[in-house]
């Protein structure tokens, strides 16, 4: 008889338990390497206001036109 339970993919509630798993405490003054980062963002808001640039700029190019 086959087994429904059967996970070919590996153990589902180990993968689980190690996501779910909370992250140890750090020691005063360590780094944190999960903060958000702000040049990420800079980045992303950067490229989308000169891409609002570029679409104006096309919008009103072919207004003129």
């Amino acid at each position: 008889m086959a087994d429904n339970d059967y996970d070919p993919a590996g153990s589902t509630q180990m993968f689980r338990a190690f996501v779910d798993e909370t992250p140890a405490p750090q020691a005063p003054g360590s780094v944190s390497t999960y903060g958000r980062s702000s040049g990420n963002r800079t980045g992303v808001i950067a490229l989308v206001a000169v891409l609002a640039v570029a679409v104006l700029g096309a919008v009103i190019w072919l207004a003129v036109k």
